[in-house]
């Protein structure tokens, strides 16, 4: 069992009131974690943690805070042990994926490291004359990242990596489903070297998480919010925001479409398709949620997408396919999989059986508009199959849902595949490539429902700063008074 502080003003501390929760072990059940249950006394702590820290960071040479960044990066590897123990503990997936997150987030690190000397501005031409005018930017102040369980050390990461970077502190607010693993995390920029209260992570009982959030958001010096999560959740952080008038970057659900027209490489679709679909256990953001094919190869593509699936075995043992978060997570998506049965779906199973957090992926195929595996994100090992006569007819299928995050597009006509990705309502597509795609420098995010703004590489700069305009008059102005 792992037990869990508080990480504020670079000191470890109990929770205020000395009160704790627990986190159990979805596969198991037993006492995963006991971690510290921040109060709103904890929360108002680390804001001033922040604060305090704030002037002294975002005045330090880019080339230090470029060094801390890498030197934080290899901490986090060295800890790479650790943080797949406690993810395989507190959120149920496989080691190998815990083993990505720790590459993928390392990675995170080293580029908002490099992105220190990228924090550029602009001469605007003015038309007053001897006025030399600026565009600058600078950092904002204090920035709080809420990051889920479901790509614990990439996600729990990218909160907080180029916000420092952009010389921001930062408080991160940590899943109630895995603190020990989002804790470590802190430990990381600890073993590191970075000054205190630069960094601050603070571990809530399941109860409290509104009005922490809440208290979070209001806090004057809190200049900036980041979340990762569901679209439910989204809109309320984003209220809470538009309340304190304090920009939000949101990256939420998706329903990710993966098209693949009648000239594609069946046998690489199929391969990409599984990956989408049904890697850790289809609770990722990119996950595949929808393969609309065409008709003329609909029959073939299945058959091999079937069989690949019945060689995917989901069990508790060290598997690629593990357990989901939690047993009601299984039992949420095989109700779905009951509803789609019921009128009149085809799913193509190895077992229908649940057992506690294991399912097993499944295909719906015959799928019609008023089921809930076509309406709803799954997050979950499902995928639905639609099927299509005419490019129209897959772009507006492709384009039927609240969200717009990842898609894909096979096709071994790349202007073909190009014209038709332009076409469909994402922040992010792959042609002849996976849904669930992520790189350390590149811009992601969504559109619709699935978010707003970007994080990664040099689009994430205008989210971690405040662009100002300076001048300086050089010669004599004249006034009209």
């Amino acid at each position: 069992m792992f037990n869990t502080d508080l990480l504020i003003g670079g000191a470890t501390a109990a929770a205020h009131n000395g009160a704790v929760f627990e986190r159990r072990n979805p596969a198991t059940g037993e006492v995963a974690t006991r971690a510290a249950a921040a109060s709103l006394e904890d929360v108002d702590r680390a804001v001033q943690a922040a604060q305090a820290a704030f002037p002294a960071w975002s005045a330090m040479l880019p080339g230090a805070r470029r060094a801390l960044l890498v030197k934080a990066a290899d901490a986090m590897e060295a800890r790479r042990a650790e943080f797949v123990e406690r993810g395989v503990a507190e959120a149920g997936g496989a080691p190998m994926w815990y083993q990505f997150n720790v590459t993928l987030a390392a990675n995170m690190l080293r580029e908002a490291a490099a992105m220190t000397t990228q924090i550029s501005g602009e001469v605007i031409p003015s038309d007053v004359p001897g006025s030399l005018a600026m565009g600058v930017r600078q950092a904002c102040g204090v920035v709080v990242g809420i990051a889920p369980w479901n790509a614990p050390v990439i996600l729990g990461t990218r909160a907080v990596a180029m916000p420092l970077a952009c010389g921001n502190t930062v408080i991160l607010k940590a899943s109630e489903l895995c603190p020990a693993l989002h804790r470590l995390i802190g430990t990381a920029f600890e073993d590191a070297g970075f000054p205190p209260g630069v960094v601050n992570v603070i571990t809530n009982a399941p109860q409290d998480a509104p009005k922490v959030v809440e208290r979070l958001i209001a806090a004057p010096a809190v200049r900036r919010v980041n979340f990762t999560g569901s679209t439910n959740v989204g809109r309320i952080i984003a209220q809470h925001c538009a309340t304190h008038l304090k920009p939000v970057l949101l990256e939420l659900g998706g329903k990710n479409p993966l098209l693949v027209l009648e000239d594609a490489d069946l046998d690489e679709a199929v391969e990409a398709a599984a990956f989408s679909a049904f890697f850790n256990q289809g609770q990722i953001c990119m996950s595949a949620d929808r393969i609309i094919v065409d008709n003329k190869v609909a029959d073939a593509f299945l058959d091999k997408f079937e069989a690949k699936t019945r060689s995917l075995k989901a069990a508790h043992a060290d598997a690629p396919l593990t357990g989901m978060i939690d047993s009601s997570a299984a039992q949420r998506v095989n109700a779905m999989l009951a509803d789609a049965r019921q009128r009149g779906a085809r799913v193509l199973q190895a077992s229908s059986e649940v057992q506690g957090n294991i399912m097993q992926p499944a295909i719906v195929d015959n799928v019609t508009a008023e089921m809930k595996v076509y309406q709803e994100e799954s997050f979950g090992p499902i995928v639905s199959i639609l099927r299509f006569d005419t490019e129209e007819e897959a772009i507006r299928l492709a384009n039927d849902s609240e969200y717009g995050l990842s898609s894909a597009v096979f096709s071994r006509d790349i202007g073909r595949a190009m014209a038709v990705a332009k076409r469909i309502e994402s922040g992010i597509c792959h042609i002849n490539g996976p849904t669930v795609h992520d790189e350390a420098q590149m811009p992601f995010g969504g559109v619709k429902h699935s978010g707003q703004g970007r994080f990664g590489g040099k689009a994430a700069i205008a989210e971690f700063t405040d662009l100002r305009w300076i001048t300086i008059q050089t010669t004599p102005r004249h006034y009209p008074i």
